[in-house]
């Protein structure tokens, strides 16, 4: 009441000072009232607030009416509106009675409704409870029906996987192993005594189990006459075991079922699988290689057959080995020729084995006959290998077994074939060839992803490298033993050591491409050493120079000309003859040279040396040069023809000749060039001589005329 108090005051001052109120500015916080009705305050504060913000008393703020007045008239005019208010309720009164009246009647009427969706809520309830019951039966049915399906369900497939029918048992007693209801047969057969295994513990697996092993006594039975009947079959002369074999794999599934149900069984086929292709396969090799051997040539290298043996056809070698067992071929040249023979290995490995019945006629090397023999091995091992994996369902070691135990025996037998051969023979290239033919087949299996050869085929190469290094270094004992003074026609044509060393060195160095070995190139190092040194001592026969260089350029030339016909690229040993060469061709210039223009040549060389040290004390001996240019000038074409007779009679290669024939023109107008830069020089600048020279052109063109005379 107070604070009431206290605005009213506040109000008439500002009225009385015609303060203007703000319409929504005036703050009342700061108004310093500190009681304990602070909370009060503000809600009267913010009841001013609205109060002022009301249209009406905006209004009258703006006006400048007297609130008090204004308060008075307002409460007037609501003295006489209720009133009047008043007046009109009396008025309506029967109105207002008769709503009343029809109120207490619509509040019966929602009674009543009320107790009668109270009792429909209670019969729902009831109507839940039910439904609830029902649907718990359901679920329970519904349970007990997936529990008898399952049951049905199980005990079905276990009734069908047991139950031994009439039809199964007519099956495997009656009808034969190849018949495809039989194998359908056996299939059940099968998964019925697996499943009653499993189920042992059963009723029902112990009842048929006597049933059971009836038939699958019956079944092994069967299945044992039949692939033992299939294997009898490969004694049979002629018969074609693959087709067997492939009938076998047909009906593979017969010993996967011996396996798992008759372990004894399957073992005793087995066994008898392997004696017996192991007897087939030892006969028909043993057989093939006999039919085979009678087809090599009869004509075959010995021991005498050596690089340095002469022919049978020469003088000394009928006297020497006219009471000779040892029966020698009669041309040693093919001996160490390839020819044609390295077609087996490029282009004939995997070419149809030769058949001793087609070819009776014909007549073969032995590289031809083993790489028969081999590639027949090679099939047939394949073959067997994939047999023994598929039908005998091992892998790996286990495989490698059983195909030894099949394919022992005749691995046994060709080892042992070589072995023989390999003591008699002295075929060096054709060792060589059959070395590579084993390695060209184990890249071939190794291709194919088999191993089973491995360990054979390094047997194989046991037996022939050693032979052939053994053949080998008798060629390179007789070379060094080779005594030049005993051997027969030596003249300065190339001799047959050199030719048979250049073919040899080609044939080695082409086998040896594909698959180099260390050993052999180290011993054809040493076998040209020797032919060399063998060379340079038939070289010292000669009495004259001239004959010794015109040996040595055409043996080296031989041998440089057979080594290239075989290399697409020189290597060490073909330059080291190139070199050799050269040096002769050069000394051999000098040699032809001297006879016709070694006055000349001598003067340059000895002339130049002292102009060289200054000129000091050369000696002008005006006739001796005189003598050089007149005979230079009138001998020089009679000259250069008697050399190009020489060089045409010396050397057999005609190539040789010019490249020896140009050499010798061409120094020849180097050292006749020389000749006459001295004369043009002092003290010699001065001598008449000089007219009679011969102008180097015309030489030249003389020179020029013998150039494609070979």
């Amino acid at each position: 009441n107070e604070y009431k108090s206290y605005l009213r005051k506040q109000y008439v001052v500002m009225l009385d000072e015609q303060v203007e109120f703000p319409t929504a500015e005036l703050e009342l916080d700061e108004l310093d009232i500190t009681s304990r009705d602070g909370l009060l305050l503000d809600i009267v504060n913010g009841h001013i607030r609205e109060n002022l913000e009301d249209e009406l008393v905006q209004e009258a703020l703006k006006t400048g009416v007297d609130l008090r007045h204004y308060s008075l008239e307002v409460e007037r005019e609501l003295r006489g509106v209720e009133a009047l208010s008043i007046t009109d309720y009396i008025k309506e009164s029967k109105k207002i009675a008769h709503l009343h009246k029809e109120m207490k009647q619509c509040d019966y009427i929602l009674e009543q409704m009320e107790q009668m969706l109270g009792t429909f809520q209670q019969d729902l309830g009831s109507i839940s409870t039910e439904i609830q019951t029902l649907q718990e039966k359901s679920i329970d049915m519904s349970i007990k029906l997936s529990n008898r399906k399952n049951l049905k369900d199980k005990l079905s497939g276990f009734l069908d996987k047991i139950i031994v029918t009439p039809r199964l048992i007519e099956v495997i007693t009656t009808i034969g192993v190849t018949e495809e209801a039989f194998i359908t047969g056996l299939h059940e057969l099968d998964d019925t005594l697996q499943y009653a295994e499993a189920e042992q513990h059963t009723v029902a697996a112990k009842d048929v189990a006597d049933i059971l092993e009836k038939l699958k006594t019956k079944a092994v039975l069967k299945i044992r006459y039949f692939i033992l009947e299939k294997v009898n079959e490969l004694k049979k002369p002629m018969s074609n075991y693959q087709v067997i074999q492939e009938t076998l794999l047909k009906h593979k599934y017969f010993y996967e079922f011996l396996l798992v149900h008759s372990a004894n069984t399957a073992n005793d086929v087995k066994a008898e699988y392997i004696d017996t292709l192991s007897k087939v396969y030892y006969s028909y090799f043993k057989s093939y290689q006999t039919r085979l051997i009678r087809l090599e040539y009869e004509e075959c290298p010995t021991k005498s057959d050596v690089m340095g043996a002469e022919d049978p056809g020469s003088k000394r070698y009928g006297i020497s080995n006219m009471f000779s067992s040892a029966r020698s071929i009669k041309s040693k040249s093919t001996v160490f020729t390839l020819g044609n023979r390295d077609e087996l290995i490029n282009n004939q490995l995997e070419w149809p084995v030769i058949i001793p019945a087609h070819c009776s006629e014909k007549k073969f090397p032995y590289e031809a006959i083993f790489r028969s023999v081999q590639y027949c091995l090679i099939e047939n091992v394949c073959g067997e290998y994939n047999f023994v994996v598929q039908f005998f369902r091992v892998k790996a070691e286990r495989a490698q077994d059983i195909f030894t135990d099949v394919m022992g025996r005749t691995l046994i037998l060709i080892h042992k074939s070589l072995e023989t051969y390999m003591e008699n023979c002295y075929d060096c290239i054709g060792i060589m060839i059959c070395a590579h033919i084993v390695m060209h087949y184990h890249a071939l299996m190794k291709r194919r992803n088999l191993g089973a050869l491995v360990g054979f085929h390094n047997k194989l190469l046991q037996v022939l490298w050693p032979r052939f290094n053994y053949v080998l270094s008798l060629s390179i004992h007789s070379v060094r033993e080779t005594d030049p003074s005993k051997l027969s026609e030596l003249d300065t044509r190339p001799h047959f050591i050199t030719r048979r060393f250049g073919e040899f060195y080609s044939a080695i160095h082409t086998l040896n491409d594909n698959f180099p070995n260390e050993q052999t190139s180290r011993s054809m190092l040493l076998l040209q050493s020797e032919v060399e040194n063998v060379i340079l001592r038939m070289a010292a026969e000669f009495q004259d120079r001239q004959d010794q260089l015109v040996f040595l350029i055409n043996n080296y030339d031989l041998m440089l000309s057979v080594m290239l016909c075989r290399t697409s690229e020189p290597n060490k040993e073909v330059l080291g003859v190139q070199e050799l060469l050269n040096r002769r061709i050069n000394e051999f210039v000098d040699e032809i040279l001297s006879p016709y223009f070694g006055g000349m040549i001598s003067f340059v060389k000895d002339t130049e040396k002292k102009l060289e040290n200054g000129g000091a004390g050369i000696p002008l001996n005006e006739t001796y040069i005189t003598q050089l240019v007149r005979g230079f000038a009138s001998d020089y074409k009679k000259s250069i023809d008697s050399i190009y007779s020489h060089v045409m009679k010396c050397f057999t290669n005609f190539k040789n000749g010019t490249v020896i024939l140009q050499s010798a023109l061409t120094k020849m107008i180097q050292y006749y060039s020389r000749f006459q830069k001295i004369l043009s020089q002092p003290p010699f600048k001065s001598l008449p001589c000089r007219a009679d020279m011969v102008n180097i052109h015309h030489v030249m063109v003389e020179v020029k005329k013998y150039k494609n005379q070979f």
